[in-house]
């Protein structure tokens, strides 16, 4: 029996933070979509985020914004309409682990960058905190240092992937690319599975570090992607503050940031990035556990982990190519160079989602896309659904 010819709207492929919020973002706007994802909905470069949702402040550490602040300073506040169930995609039931972000330093600022946060450049995004202000964490007479509250907020990434999983359940898929092909036909991309061939008006490649050979699949060079690696550490402890801040150090970004979370059975964990974890990416975990035990016993001697577990995760970072490697200011979406109905998206970093989905729009636009007809999605059903992808604090610490 022949296998039924399917015409979507659009077909995006990977189903991590870019590809849920994708397709969310257009059946919200009518298009008719369906995702295919071949493991786990939020793997790797999704799970594997500390769910911080920033307006770039914590790359403005040198005394001056960059580009990259300039153009997610207002993500925050887009975030939280899509929180109050305002915004393009519908985030209410997603668990907001703090409302509140902070920011240290360790001794003082250098006058410049207190001068910068002072400023009313800066007005309403940082607030130098008094002492009595001073969230748990730093609320002892050992600190000596300055702390600032920013309007970042941090989101349980596990809950997110959920609350979009779920507006959608009826248009995603597994795919096993053993049984299943992307093919360029005569400058078409198309998807072969054993049930059905989906020929989507618009192919989206949502995969991060998978693009790459997506792309090669359909016979493309361009967009080129680099990959950007980075080694986190997770501390299982007895201690029993969250805390949710950046420490500032020699650099122009974070010299440690720290998220807590909360294993299934209810056990305390710190979740460890920053500089540390960049420029540690390529150590042996031994040697950069090391580091980060010298780290907080540095940067926050007077507290007392109680008995402590080391983990480390090592993640690649899939992004559109720049020179010398250097961190995309925005999110990107740019066509496949072989074909006429693909598109390849990176939101470069979580924050920047809703301004990959508004990306995509316009691209969508640029080219006349329209919602069409309602395409029957039932052959797809034989394929199974992906899981969600279960929290690092569980599986490193199982």
């Amino acid at each position: 029996m022949t296998a039924p010819v399917l015409q979507p709207d659009i077909a995006i492929i990977g189903g991590g933070i870019a590809g849920l919020w994708t397709l969310c973002q257009l059946r919200n706007a009518g298009y008719q979509a369906v995702l295919f994802e071949q493991e786990a909905l939020g793997s790797y470069q999704t799970i594997g985020s500390q769910g911080m949702i920033h307006g770039g402040i914590k790359y403005a550490l040198s005394g001056a914004l960059s580009g990259s602040s300039e153009t997610i300073s207002n993500m925050p506040a887009v975030w939280r309409e899509c929180l109050a169930g305002r915004g393009k995609v519908d985030l209410q039931g997603c668990e907001v682990l703090s409302e509140d972000f902070y920011l240290w330093s360790h001794t003082g600022l250098t006058s410049r960058v207190g001068s910068f946060f002072a400023s009313k450049l800066l007005r309403g995004r940082v607030d130098r905190l008094t002492p009595s202000e001073y969230p748990p964490v730093l609320a002892n007479p050992a600190f000596k240092g300055q702390a600032y509250r920013l309007i970042d907020l941090v989101l349980d990434v596990p809950s997110l992937i959920t609350t979009l999983a779920n507006q959608a359940s009826d248009a995603i898929f597994k795919i096993d690319w053993d049984e299943s092909s992307l093919e360029n036909d005569n400058g078409m991309a198309v998807i072969r599975t054993p049930v059905a061939e989906v020929r989507p008006a618009q192919l989206i490649l949502s995969a991060g570090a998978g693009n790459e050979a997506l792309v090669q699949a359909l016979g493309g060079s361009e967009p080129a992607m680099q990959r950007r690696p980075l080694q986190q550490i997770l501390v299982k402890h007895e201690y029993p503050e969250p805390f949710y801040g950046h420490c500032t150090g020699a650099s122009a970004s974070p010299r440690l940031t720290v998220s807590s979370h909360r294993t299934a059975a209810g056990e305390p964990v710190w979740y460890l990035g920053g500089d540390l974890s960049t420029e540690g990416a390529d150590w042996e975990p031994e040697k950069l556990i090391n580091l980060a035990k010298r780290e907080l016993d540095e940067l926050l001697p007077w507290i007392d982990f109680g008995h402590c577990e080391w983990r480390s995760i090592r993640l690649d970072r899939g992004e559109p190519r720049q020179s010398a490697l250097l961190r995309p200011d925005s999110a990107y979406v740019g066509p496949v160079d072989t074909t006429e109905n693909a598109l390849v998206a990176w939101p470069t970093k979580l924050t920047l989602s809703p301004d990959l989905g508004n990306e995509v729009e316009q691209a969508l636009a640029s080219r006349d896309m329209r919602p069409g007809p309602v395409c029957d999605l039932a052959a797809l059903s034989a394929l199974g659904r992906p899981p969600i992808a279960q929290p690092l604090w569980d599986t490193l610490f199982a």
